[in-house]
């Protein structure tokens, strides 16, 4: 196999409020042989709320994004289901508009820079599904997942709309999705079928509706303990930060004890692929992660 390269935008999240995320993600791939490249230049995608207040700013921030992994010459992958969401937005929407991208690049032009539509945006789960695969992944397994049963959390974000689904990562059924389900079990740990596994986490609602979001995040993860999960995975670091952070207020509004290990699919990779637990950041999480 010839060595995979990509141009890594990391969002805000992996960076700043979880940089273990970052860390793990490096280490996956340094243990894979792919080169990532970071694009420092880049910024927020705008998080979905920045696009409810100016769309059209929020179409000019994420165009310069991926002008950067275009001047590399490479596909732009995310780790983030937010950041993918509305980079592939805005690719979609401007390569289908030439009124549109004529705007943006208006105003692109103004810091040097003209978005062409060359880069892919995919999401790494997908870039190491699809363009790794989960033979040569299994290949790299020295230590085995198999006495874990892991719950697969896909989140809103990455899974849907379908069209931007079936243009960048795999063209999955977002009803029915299947990607994690079965990186879990290339590294040989137990997938947990539960019906909450491709529902929203609740972090976006949770500055208007803190009890909606606590509902949100308390039935996914009382679905997943229910169902004997010793750990849920997710390939979102806003569905890992929300579901690690609020089991205490998840607990009081589902009336019960709400306590497991959140991780961040490469977190769950690197485990796999015989990454240290400095290296995975396993301690920083908020609820503990006892392996």
């Amino acid at each position: 196999m010839s060595q995979l390269k990509y141009a890594l935008y990391t969002g805000c999240t992996a960076r700043e409020s979880t940089p273990e995320l970052l860390s793990s993600t490096l280490a996956v791939a340094k243990k894979l042989g792919i080169e990532l490249v970071l694009l420092d230049e880049a910024s927020c995608c705008g998080a979905s709320h920045l696009q409810d207040f100016d769309e059209f700013l929020a179409y000019v921030l994420n165009a310069r994004n991926i002008c950067y992994a275009e001047k590399h010459g490479l596909t732009m992958v995310t780790i983030c289901n937010t950041c993918q969401i509305n980079t592939a937005m805005t690719k979609h929407k401007l390569d289908h508009d030439a009124e549109l991208r004529a705007r943006v690049n208006e105003k692109l032009a103004e810091v040097g820079l003209e978005y062409k539509g060359t880069s892919e945006v995919k999401h790494f789960l997908y870039a190491l599904v699809d363009d790794y695969g989960l033979e040569a992944i299994s290949d790299k397994v020295t230590t085995p997942l198999s006495k874990y049963n892991i719950a697969p959390f896909y989140g809103c974000h990455n899974i849907r709309p379908s069209e931007l689904q079936n243009e960048s990562n795999g063209g999955e059924n977002p009803y029915v999705p299947t990607s994690l389900d079965r990186l879990i079990e290339a590294l040989e740990g137990n997938s947990v079928d539960y019906e909450s596994k491709n529902k929203c986490c609740g972090f976006h609602v949770d500055l208007q509706a803190p009890e909606t979001s606590n509902r949100l995040t308390g039935t996914a993860l009382v679905d997943a303990i229910d169902n004997n999960a010793d750990m849920v995975v997710t390939p979102c670091p806003l569905c890992h930060l929300n579901m690690d952070v609020k089991q205490h207020h998840a607990a009081k509004t589902m009336g019960r004890d709400v306590e497991l290990p959140i991780l961040h699919m490469p977190q769950m990779v690197g485990l796999a692929l015989g990454c240290t637990e400095a290296e995975l950041g396993l301690k920083h999480h908020v609820t503990k992660v006892a392996l």
